[in-house]
């Protein structure tokens, strides 16, 4: 399984992430398949046929699979994070964009695990135009974090 971290998301885009993933576990194979399919888009370079398959996990016992395995591992990340950032629900909602889960954004902000290149996040992020921001309980301790800005020292703007 390759995760992908949320600040690689947002500076190179989802699809770039996930055809570089499954490049990645492809590339990581003790077995090299004869052919593959991959669920909805083209990853090409793979040195094996593929095939693109829309709706692949609904049409191909493989790639329901690999959806499985890939939701699993998703829903243990967000349980695991939910331990270090309880104010937002993670374990419950596990990412999706939920009631619960928009209120716990706009409440609380972005913590540093979301994907601020999401409209959502980056909506919550601009409604809060402190310059520190508090970010869920670890532990009953606090995490800060000071938001950048060039006014600040940030050379990224």
């Amino acid at each position: 399984m390759i995760i992908i971290p949320p600040g690689d998301i947002d500076r190179l885009g989802l699809h770039v992430c996930n055809v570089a993933a499954m490049r990645r576990a492809f590339a990581s194979l003790s077995h090299v398949p004869d052919y593959v399919l991959t669920d909805g888009f083209r990853v090409d370079g793979l040195g094996v046929p593929a095939l693109a398959v829309w709706k692949g996990d609904q049409v191909a016992a493989c790639v329901a699979a690999a959806s499985v395995l890939a939701k699993v591992t998703r829903d243990r990340i967000m349980r695991d994070m939910s331990k270090d950032w309880p104010a937002y629900g993670f374990s419950e909602h596990k990412g999706y964009s939920t009631p619960d889960h928009s209120a716990a954004l706009v409440e609380h902000g972005p913590c540093p695990e979301h994907r601020m290149s999401y409209a959502n996040v980056a909506a919550a992020a601009a409604a809060d135009t402190s310059l520190g921001r508090e970010y869920g309980r670890h532990d009953g301790a606090r995490a800060l974090e000071v938001a950048s800005s060039p006014s600040h020292g940030s050379e990224d703007g």
